[in-house]
């Protein structure tokens, strides 16, 4: 039958029911938040004269995490908007509402006979069509609704999502062997593409994937890290970036994860895992169970392995249990390591390092793969869903079977076979044929059963290697390449060092406008897949440039930018634009000339200019305007000085959105622009509306004329900024900043209701941007984000 998710229910307002319900009012679906009803008034209800029976007190646990959601940081909401999506209950009084859900989710405690006993109620409200899940991170899927109708468990499945749901991708589906297939596939499709996650198949083992492998390697990890005497500091130091691992690494990985949360996670693997000998891995060191005793849990608590104290970072040393200052490890390995870019050749070379740092990775990455090779048919059918459980879930760059392959298959087997290793034969028939992965034609291909089977792709899915391998590849720049996407649509894909814009990115916008202007194409999208999409302007050439004097060169360049991305603006044909992550300064002006956006639901997007002392130089301030002033009545008298207010308190603070839905809010992005939550797909939907733009007859935008504010209008605006200097909230040199961003969007000199056209604003922007970098305190802002990465307040 067909599924649609048009309404659900979380049952459990903890930690991760509560973003759970958060996630799925982000992506627009209603849901009701239930938890237990309270037995005891808190004294604030007392006071109030409330009751056991009153529905404020019925509905505490659940409406309490509604509004916990709103101070957790990283936020787990798009914007506190989306709250309104959800309504707290209780599970006594509103049980029953969850028969006009179309997926129930369960995240109470992780207690079989608790969800025995919720899912035994639910079931009697349940109704065809109706999909069931539990958010168990190892409790047995099928042992919670044993005694349930078969009805009910056809419909019924785990969902496991990783914390913190918003951000995390991986998410695990567990189907029973009642679960109909249809349900399953809906599933996997409903949170690859609403969701946005990553889908991996589990089996209904303890701990399913990520968790299984991962607290094993934490396990071994802790054992190493005995065995050769390493603190903390040192191996924090081995396993996070140096290795492809979050910069979190190991221990600061679990403070953040919460110690106590990871010894109930290892106890489930101890106590569940029927084989005595595997079991035995997962029992947690004494002096950890001390921590958790202790009240020294991690994050939450404010101290675990590591404690802040003033502006000093303590470590907990683990035989004395006391903390000490941080110490700065030193391995020969790692040191030659840091200068290697290249993470498969540098992984390589720190597991077969002569020292100790190479003992200790040799150490916990030969078991942990080894485990994983043991765990391939038992947790998952293959080693994708492995791989990309360990890389969605636990955020490492190279899944375990991906970096055996990095590391050298024969060379790795050999060495485990000298130290008296049993390597599982499919390892070794996988080592003969060449790798667990290997890619032909611009195509992925895996291990499966002794013969390479295709990657699992989504057709959402455009892989810019592939179109490089391919043979796409039309124009080429350092930082910038032009691909053909197919289907006559361009793609061009942006590359520079640390995501920043420069000259070559600006040269490849001219080339792209031409492209279009030739007739051979039907639009452009502009894109990226380095770590975000673009920080802004290249710092350090304006710097060095300004200290230079070289103002007829920054002159150039700055008018070199607003041509640029005016001539992508007024190409013949559509230019849709694909930010993602940071999308900064110059990153969003680039978006801001674009006919639509298809931002990626984790786009954080801002004018940040002001923070190194200049204002937005390549059309920002023109293009809020226009935004701000669309749709107001041609010729009507309207007072557009609130419009003004709130753009010049977003370019002056330099607010930067926490999503694309806030951007949306803040006035970056217009609401007929387009929001992908699965970023994978947002190349595909980039197309999409580029063909959908050229299809409808697409005429490029009339060049705008915009009502000017005047020096009345300015005087309002200075008059605000002044009011934050003299309060403390801005330095003499922001008030300085502030003065010419005033300037630039009242329209200068010219009398209040002057239309005045688009080039000049953006000769007034450019006046402006290039007084502010003559300045010495710009330079000093500039020259300190360099140095330390940080903004100076001067």
């Amino acid at each position: 039958m067909p599924y649609a998710i048009r309404k659900a229910a979380v049952l459990g307002a903890g930690v991760m029911g509560a973003q759970i319900a958060a996630h799925l009012a982000n992506v627009g679906i209603p849901t009701l938040l239930l938890d237990i009803v309270p037995r005891e008034l808190t004294p604030d209800e007392a006071k109030k004269g409330l009751t056991l029976e009153s529905p404020a007190v019925r509905n505490r646990l659940a409406a309490s995490a509604l509004q916990n959601l709103q101070k957790l940081k990283p936020s787990p909401l798009y914007s506190k908007d989306v709250l309104r999506l959800i309504t707290p209950g209780n599970l006594e009084d509103d049980l029953a509402k969850v028969a006009e859900c179309d997926w129930v989710v369960e995240a109470v405690i992780e207690n079989l006979q608790i969800k025995k006993d919720l899912w035994q109620r639910v079931a009697a409200h349940h109704r065809p069509g109706m999909i069931c899940s539990s958010n168990t991170s190892g409790i047995s899927i099928q042992a919670m609704v044993e005694g349930t109708p078969e009805s009910f468990r056809r419909h019924f499945l785990g969902t496991h999502f990783f914390n913190p749901p918003r951000y995390m991708k991986l998410l695990e589906i567990i189907p029973t062997p009642d679960t109909d297939p249809e349900v399953v596939a809906f599933m996997a499709d409903f949170g690859e593409r609403v969701l946005g996650k990553g889908v991996v198949m589990a089996k209904d083992t303890p701990n399913f994937i990520g968790n299984r492998i991962g607290v094993y390697g934490m396990m071994v990890t802790l054992e190493e890290m005995n065995r050769l005497g390493l603190t903390p500091d040192e191996v924090d130091a081995l396993t996070g970036k140096a290795i492809g691992r979050p910069k979190s690494a190991t221990f600061r990985t679990l403070d953040v994860v919460g110690i106590d949360t990871f010894c109930h996670v290892a106890d489930n693997c101890r106590a569940t895992i029927p084989d005595p000998e595997e079991a035995k891995i997962f029992v947690v060191p004494e002096p950890i169970r001390e921590m958790v005793k202790r009240g020294w849990v991690g994050q939450k608590a404010r101290q675990g392995f590591f404690k802040k104290e003033g502006d000093q970072i303590l470590t907990l040393d683990l035989e004395t249990m006391e903390y000490r200052p941080r110490r700065k490890a030193s391995f020969p390995s790692l040191e030659a390591a840091k200068a290697n870019p290249d993470l498969r050749s540098r992984v390589r070379g720190l597991v077969f390092a002569k020292d100790k740092a190479g003992e200790f990775l040799w150490a916990i990455t030969k078991r942990t793969l080894l485990y994983a090779a043991r765990k391939v048919g038992e947790i998952a059918d293959d080693v994708v869903a492995i791989d990309n459980a360990m890389k969605w879930g636990y955020n490492w760059e190279l899944g375990p079977f991906e970096m055996w392959d990095a590391i050298g298959l024969p060379e790795s087997i050999a060495r485990m076979e000298a130290e008296g290793e049993a390597v599982p034969d499919w390892v070794k028939e996988a080592a003969r044929k060449g790798g667990f992965y290997r890619r032909e034609a611009g195509k992925s291909f895996f291990i499966n059963k002794g013969e390479y089977a295709p990657v699992p792709v989504s057709d959402r899915v455009i892989d810019i290697g592939a179109l490089r391998e391919t043979g796409r590849v039309v124009r080429e720049k350092k930082g910038a390449t032009l691909l053909d996407m197919g289907d006559g649509v361009l793609l061009m894909e942006t590359h520079s060092p640390k995501a920043a814009i420069g000259f070559d990115i600006i040269n490849m916008c001219k080339v792209a406008a031409e492209e279009l202007a030739s007739g051979r194409w039907k639009g452009l999208v502009i894109g990226a897949r380095t770590e975000n999409f673009c920080v802004g302007a290249n710092v350090a050439i304006m710097l060095m440039e300004a200290q230079e004097e070289e103002w007829d060169e920054l002159e150039f360049m700055a008018r070199e930018f607003q041509n640029a991305f005016m001539a992508l603006k007024l190409a013949p044909k559509p230019v849709v634009v694909a930010p993602y992550g940071m999308t900064l300064g110059g990153g969003y002006e680039l978006c801001a000339v674009a006919d639509r956006v298809v931002a990626a639901a984790e786009s954080y997007i801002g004018l940040v200019e002001v923070g190194v002392g200049v204002i937005p130089g390549a059309g920002g301030n023109k293009e809020m305007l226009i935004r701000g002033l669309e749709g107001l009545p041609a010729g009507a008298q309207v007072d557009i000085q609130p419009i003004l207010n709130r753009i010049f308190e977003t370019i002056a603070t330099a607010k930067v959105a926490t999503s694309a839905r806030e951007a949306q809010e803040m006035g970056y992005l217009r609401k007929s622009d387009v929001i992908v939550v699965n970023k994978d797909h947002q190349l595909y939907e980039a197309k999409r509306v580029v063909l959908a733009l050229e299809a409808a007859g697409y005429r490029p935008p009339e060049p705008a004329l915009i009502p000017a504010a005047g020096p009345e209008g300015r005087a309002v605006l200075e008059l605000g900024a002044y009011g934050m200097f003299m309060g403390g909230w801005a330095t003499e040199h922001e008030l300085f900043i502030a003065r010419k961003l005033a300037y630039v969007l009242t329209g200068g000199n010219v009398p209040a209701g002057t239309l005045v056209t688009e080039q000049y604003l953006l000769d007034l922007e450019r006046e402006a941007f290039l007084s502010l970098l003559g300045t010495k305190k710009t330079q000093e802002r500039m020259a300190h984000l360099l140095k330390t990465g940080k903004p100076l307040r001067n």
